[in-house]
């Protein structure tokens, strides 16, 4: 996310000819492209939103062809989550334009429903790494798995705490800068976010690396049945399966992204009534 919107600054900052000025470190000035409306308030929150949507229409993709409503549905849920923290980033600066003065530090019902959203989402996809990505968290296995294949079990323990802290952290990217919101990420942090994130993603591909390895041994997938061009008489599952239908899969689809969006635009509306309500009072 980080990186499309460094792409984006410097696209800006070349096209709009400021690369010509001359840098005076006494005298900050502010780009004014980067203080617009459609700078802030558009094309950061799309670029937020772009790799989410790209894995969300991917777990959309696998519904549509396999018919499995678990896992794709599932999965496409956990981006789904991701996408309403950054919906919630992009709406935030226009709710705090009614927000009267006096309650600008106050904890108020749309932070605290963000403040949900970003907890839900963050736990969820704690939830899905260890439990679907990388096969633990079995009460059975003392909350690790079957056939371990790294020698010391607290491997397993400390990189699940790991993740689950630094799963809060990857949400936290996810809102855009300049929201306005209390738990933003400042912009000093940025970098040591960045690298967290590369750490955090090179652990759970050892994890997941592993969890495959294991699948794929478990169900003899090493020595994979290649199907050939001509009829074998071999019934093969896959043929068996109903494939559903391009309606039905385009309706659940379409009530996907009216829920995710209809829950932002609500608490967006809910909100500024009840600022406005407040300062009418007031």
């Amino acid at each position: 996310v980080k990186v499309f919107q460094d792409i984006a600054w410097t696209a800006c900052w070349v096209l709009s000819g400021d690369f010509t000025r001359s840098e005076d470190m006494k005298n900050h000035t502010t780009f004014h492209w980067s203080t617009s409306h459609w700078y802030k308030n558009f094309l950061i929150p799309v670029l937020c939103l772009l790799p989410l949507l790209i894995r969300f229409n991917q777990c959309l993709r696998r519904y549509m062809d396999t018919g499995d409503r678990f896992p794709h549905l599932a999965n496409a849920t956990k981006y789904a989550l991701s996408q309403t923290v950054t919906l919630f980033g992009a709406f935030h600066p226009l709710y705090m334009e009614y927000l009267p003065e006096t309650r600008n530090q106050e904890l108020n019902l749309f932070q605290i429903f963000w403040m949900i959203v970003f907890v839900s989402s963050s736990l969820y996809s704690f939830t899905w790494d260890v439990f679907m990505d990388w096969g633990l968290g079995r009460r059975e296995y003392n909350f690790l798995g079957p056939s371990l294949m790294y020698p010391r079990r607290y491997y397993y323990y400390a990189v699940m705490a790991i993740d689950l802290v630094l799963r809060f952290m990857w949400v936290l990217t996810l809102v855009p800068p300049s929201s306005g919101a209390k738990f933003e990420v400042p912009s000093y942090l940025t970098a040591v976010t960045m690298m967290l994130e590369l750490f955090r993603r090179t652990a759970w591909g050892f994890f997941r690396l592993e969890n495959e390895h294991r699948s794929n041994a478990a169900g003899f997938r090493r020595v994979g049945f290649v199907p050939l061009h001509f009829n074998t008489g071999h019934q093969h599952g896959y043929k068996d399966k109903k494939e559903k239908s391009g309606t039905s899969v385009l309706r659940e689809v379409v009530l996907i992204a009216v829920a995710v969006g209809g829950v932002c635009v609500w608490s967006v509306i809910s909100a500024q009534r009840a600022n406005r309500f407040a300062a009418d009072v007031k």
